[in-house]
């Protein structure tokens, strides 16, 4: 099982983030050990002053695919979650500045907490899905799917033209603007279309 996350997927979140809107979907990988699941807390890595909540829509992958065309792209998925990117931001200012790689503020252990998973057809539009996340009761990310540059069956598409899809794989798609820091007693509860799918703290 892999995570693949997407990045500057929102408008919003490329202009708060002052970067460019991708041509393509980027994407990057994190391993599982990244995921917190059953809202277990997030404990505060020692190696960095400045974690920050990037909220997401999960897809979680059924069908094995590779070369996947966009038009069969919704066949691959049938559930969906909330899942919390969470980015030591110092880190990866500085790997940025020097021109590296920046898994090391991205891949750590924990930073990937995931909710349980809903069938698709319970919503009635996947392009139109509001989500949210409160940061000790009051709420500092919204968006809605219908505001991706790139929509899921198009991530989709993309990433299996490099590596193949698995069952299980699970596709983080990407963040609205209101990213910020988290600190230790913090609370963040998520929302996908008006139910709460997260509810974990910061330790």
């Amino acid at each position: 099982m892999k995570i693949i996350c997407i990045g500057q997927n929102f408008a919003d979140h490329v202009k708060e983030m002052n970067s460019s809107t991708p041509i393509e979907p980027i994407f990057f990988f994190k391993p599982d050990t990244c995921l917190l699941r059953k809202n277990q807390p997030f404990f505060y890595p020692n190696f960095s002053n400045e974690i920050h909540y990037e909220l997401e829509v999960v897809l979680k992958i059924c069908r094995l695919g590779r070369n996947i065309s966009e038009r069969f792209a919704n066949r691959y998925y049938n559930e969906v979650g909330l899942g919390v990117d969470f980015t030591a931001r110092d880190l990866q200012r500085n790997c940025k500045a020097m021109g590296l790689p920046w898994e090391v503020a991205k891949a750590f252990d924990g930073s990937a907490p995931i909710s349980e998973f809903k069938s698709k057809v319970i919503f009635p539009d996947l392009g139109n899905l509001d989500f949210w996340l409160e940061k000790n009761g009051e709420v500092v990310q919204r968006g809605n799917t219908g505001d991706m540059t790139f929509n899921f069956d198009q991530l989709i598409a993309h990433i299996s033209k490099y590596t193949t899809l698995k069952i299980g794989d699970l596709i983080y798609t990407g963040t609205p603007a209101g990213v910020g820091s988290v600190a230790i007693g913090d609370r963040l509860k998520g929302y996908l279309g008006g139910e709460l799918m997260l509810d974990f703290f910061v330790r």
